[in-house]
């Protein structure tokens, strides 16, 4: 891969189109026939390539997750996109995200919403994405260490809340989620296939939910590395 502004949005752009293939032959089971516009404006526009190791930057835009170190990955570019799509996000969204990573969902969601408030468990990976997506001006996004699990009282309710790792749905991210807002998570067990769940709370506060595609992803970790 030539290592260029104009050569990285050339791969981004090829990444977009194996993506929007990807979910029409998904649609059955999405209910997604195809992405908004705004969301592959977003893949478009976010460069991967600065949320990978260097020494995997010539896989970048490639549609497959990719290790980041401490055990942890990148998600398919594919999921980062469905995921983002079934939110169903607006301009004026406060949105929560557990499990920062390296910062690219991170990233995408900021390009569509107000605010994102971003949380990983990691101390040394939410410090790197902090720094990584400071450096790259994606000034509305706020990450700190801490437990999933839990949440971020102290700012909710949210708009959307988006869960990049798997396991139990966590009961005080239900709670923080608006009426009327949605949440998707990765359920199930580590080592197994999880299913993702689109949970959705109606004006009155009731939850409804849906499966909505079989997915592997990291274990969402329970514990308290909050500062």
């Amino acid at each position: 891969m030539a290592d260029s502004a104009e050569s990285y949005r050339f791969y981004r752009a090829k990444m977009v189109e194996v993506i929007s293939e990807n979910v029409i032959e998904t649609a059955s089971y999405t209910g997604v026939t195809a992405l908004s516009p705004q969301v592959v404006n977003a893949l478009k526009l976010v460069p991967r390539h600065k949320f990978v190791p260097d020494e995997l930057r010539n896989y970048a835009y490639e549609n497959r997750p990719l290790p980041i170190g401490h055990g942890q990955t990148i998600s398919q570019p594919y999921i980062v996109a469905i995921m983002t799509d079934l939110l169903e996000l607006q301009p004026e969204y406060v949105v929560l995200e557990i499990g920062t990573g390296s910062g690219y969902q991170a990233a995408v969601l900021s390009v569509l919403v107000d605010k994102v408030y971003s949380i990983e468990i990691i101390p040394a990976l939410a410090q790197y994405a902090a720094d990584n997506l400071q450096s790259l001006n994606y000034n509305n996004v706020i990450v700190r260490s801490g437990d999933g699990y839990k949440g971020w009282p102290e700012v909710a309710p949210f708009d959307s809340i988006i869960v990049t790792a798997g396991g139990k749905v966590p009961p005080a991210l239900l709670s923080q989620l608006k009426p009327g807002g949605k949440m998707i998570i990765p359920v199930g067990n580590e080592g197994a296939v999880q299913s993702l769940t689109l949970f959705e709370k109606n004006v009155e506060g009731q939850l409804s939910q849906r499966q909505v595609l079989p997915v592997r992803f990291v274990p969402l970790v329970e514990g308290d590395n909050s500062n």
